[in-house]
């Protein structure tokens, strides 16, 4: 796990706890990043190319380091700016300093417009601290009150080792009863006392005391365009996303023997697209072993063949003499959407097609102790399917490409139908209407095809489009209450008008119990009398369903990402989710929306020759290794819930839940997409808590007391 840390603080008195903690406490293993009152480390497996430093000083010049450096220990002074940019960074030092100078007046938001996924860091003078989150969620800020001051880092675990936090219950019963609603999550983490900071907000610390506002509010010139061009600025935004990764180093093999660049053809379209735009992407020459004298050559440029203005096809452009191969992963799949990416001619991919032997199931390895595997800042379903993500990732590259959030940054998400009768459109409701329809007529008959899905899912829609926000919620506390949980068992059309409403139940809410259902219904009530948020109900829950993903995402880092290598989502990028921002709400919610958007993308960006059909084959079941590693892994699920530690702090309902879990060890019984999930969220949760109880208190700090054990629950 790479994170930062640091803190502000006040003007702790000689002598006090307060003044001899910040003196002695300092993270393991940590490089300074800048030393002084308001310190900053980097702690983990962190590049020297992810580490950039400006300093600007009265009357200098702004000085951009690269690399871990010894920190400067001039003195700093109230006029003194220091930024700090970690992570995968497309700007150039030229911009960087542009950028904090620009900074010295307030404004920020063009500090998260750069290429890559990365953390800002600004500290102005001697006592102001500022850190910027994206806009996904994928790097992430937590900060909690230390030492009469504030301690923030971009991880939540170490916050809690450093004031010893006790678990917060109530938000990891909010996780499960309502993972997408920040009226049930809140600003919490499942450590008690420290607070995340929300996706496109900033965390300014002064004099100690934390600011939470927001910097992204979308301006006139980010509200939706036309259709054509908001593709050409999604096309824009994600080519410089992946060319700003390919390119970022030199093509040499890593030292493990690993390829430099992966591409994971595990999931469709999206990873497909990916992997073509980075197949696509010329390399800089390798470098000579001795350093030539004299003005580097500059690679021969010819006409620009990309559809987009600044696009980086060059025709003329020539690559070194054996162009750098790009590891294609796929995991058991040797037609279909996992070999989307092939099917045009791209050399340049070497395709590896691995077994999936019962070692890569979800839920592999439940029978040897629990405790041994890793441990994320944050539970997630992603720790059940750990083993299955590290043989694909293990056969990828040092720096591997996926599509992860592709589906949520250009989402049709049902509830966007609201949007469209607020907007005076209700004729744009009819393609997605019928595309349900047409589906449950396939599948339940001309009846429920042709009469029932069109008026459940049109009566849904202008249900939500009138429904008052406190009304909603209230509605919504009181189903959690009365224990009416949807199960996900019904049509396509059934299932999209439960999800037309501002609140909706987790696939594990029906599991849960009573007092965590009744915990989480009070917090909705309480957000209830609170304003009502400014955006349309399907923008709303569209941006939320992205944050859960880019959370899912972060837990996904840290339980599968290899040592010295690094997993991106070019997706989950700021610039293209603000161009993403840009897409009209009928057109993500046409049928095939996403994949006639990446069409269009490859287009504008000189793949001409992709059939018209691209990425509209049937899809594999996804859920089918879910549900042959679940039930080999029945007799450790027995195991893990016999004294589960999520009965001991009164979350689940354990005979029904066993109950459950014994009924899935038979082929017969049918298992829905969201039985797996919420099985997923409990299970996760269970092995997570295990690890976190293991875990020796400290190992993130230097210095600081032993503390007296603490019950699970606080």
């Amino acid at each position: 796990m790479r994170w930062l840390t640091g803190w502000s603080t006040g003007a702790p008195r000689p002598g006090t706890p307060a003044q001899e903690a910040l003196a002695t406490v300092t993270p393991i293993a940590a490089r300074p990043l800048w030393t002084g009152p308001n310190p900053l480390w980097a702690v983990g497996d962190w590049r020297p190319e992810e580490i950039r430093l400006v300093t600007l000083r009265p009357g200098a010049p702004a000085a951009v380091t690269t690399g871990p450096t010894a920190p400067d220990t001039a003195e700093d002074t109230p006029a003194t700016t220091r930024l700090a940019v970690l992570g995968h960074c497309g700007a150039t030092d030229a911009e960087l300093a542009a950028g904090l100078a620009a900074a010295r007046g307030g404004a920020v938001r063009h500090l998260t417009a750069w290429p890559g996924s990365y953390t800002v860091v600004l500290r102005t003078g001697t006592r102001s601290t500022l850190l910027l989150t994206d806009l996904a969620g994928a790097q992430p800020v937590f900060h909690t009150p230390w030492a009469g001051g504030t301690a923030y880092a971009t991880a939540a675990l170490p916050l809690a080792d450093l004031v010893g936090a006790p678990l917060d219950t109530g938000h990891l019963a909010a996780r499960l009863a309502c993972p997408e609603s920040p009226e049930a999550l809140g600003t919490g983490t499942p450590y008690l006392g420290v607070q995340r900071v929300p996706p496109g907000h900033a965390l300014t610390i002064h004099g100690g005391r934390p600011y939470v506002s927001g910097y992204d509010e979308p301006s006139a010139t980010e509200q939706p365009r036309g259709e054509a061009p908001a593709i050409r600025e999604l096309t824009r935004a994600l080519l410089e996303s992946v060319r700003s990764r390919v390119r970022t180093t030199v093509p040499a093999p890593s030292r493990d023997g690993r390829a430099r660049l992966g591409v994971d053809l595990s999931y469709g379209t999206a990873s497909a697209t990916v992997a073509l735009l980075a197949a696509a992407v010329p390399l800089p020459p390798a470098p000579s072993p001795a350093p030539a004298r004299g003005p580097a050559a500059r690679p021969a440029t010819g006409a620009r063949s990309g559809a987009v203005k600044g696009s980086w096809a060059r025709g003329g452009e020539r690559e070194p003499a054996g162009p750098e191969q790009l590891a294609a992963v796929t995991l058991g799949e040797t037609e279909g959407p996992a070999t989307l990416a092939l099917a045009p001619d791209t050399p340049r991919l070497r395709h590896t097609v691995l077994d999936p032997g019962p070692g890569t199931l979800p839920y592999a390895g439940l029978g040897t102790d629990p405790q041994t595997g890793p441990l994320t800042d944050e539970p997630g379903p992603e720790l059940v399917a750990a083993a299955r993500a590290v043989a694909r990732f293990d056969a990828g590259g040092t720096d591997h490409l996926t599509g992860y959030g592709a589906r949520q940054v250009l989402d049709g998400h049902p509830a966007r139908l609201a949007d469209l009768l607020r907007a005076g459109r209700p004729r744009e409701l009819l393609p997605p209407v019928a595309a349900l329809a047409g589906a449950d007529r396939a599948a339940a008959g001309v009846l429920t095809g042709a009469v029932r899905t069109p008026l459940v899912v049109v009566r849904a829609a202008h249900r939500l489009s009138r429904v008052r926000y406190a009304e909603a919620l209230d509605e919504a506390a009181a189903k959690l209450t009365a224990r009416h949980v949807p199960d996900g068992i019904g049509t396509a059309g059934r299932r999209s008008a439960l999800d037309l409403a501002w609140c909706v139940p987790g696939p594990a809410a029906r599991w849960l119990s009573d007092d965590a259902l009744s915990s989480v219904a009070l917090r909705l009530r309480l957000a209830a009398r609170r304003p009502a948020p400014e955006e349309h109900p399907g923008a709303h829950r569209a941006r939320h369903a992205l944050h859960r993903q880019a959370r899912s995402f972060r837990t996904l880092l840290h339980a599968a990402e290899q040592p010295g290598q690094r997993l991106h989502a070019p997706f989950l990028d700021n610039q293209v989710v603000r161009a993403a921002r840009l897409l009209p709400d009928d057109v993500r919610l046409q049928p095939g929306a996403r994949h006639a958007l990446l069409h269009a993308v490859l287009t504008g960006a000189g793949r001409t020759d992709l059939p018209p059909d691209w990425g509209r084959s049937p899809r594999p079941d996804r859920t089918a290794p879910t549900r042959a590693g679940l039930r080999l892994a029945a007799d450790g699920l027995a195991e893990l819930f016999d004294a589960p530690l999520l009965a001991e702090a009164g979350l689940i309902d354990l005979p029904a839940l066993r109950t459950h879990l014994a009924r899935t060890a038979d082929p017969a019984t049918p298992l829905t997409p969201a039985t797996l999930a919420g099985l997923a969220d409990l299970v996760s949760t269970e092995l997570w808590l295990r690890r976190l109880r293991a875990r020796r208190h400290g190992a993130c700090w230097t210095g600081l007391p032993h503390p007296h054990p603490r019950a699970l629950t606080p």
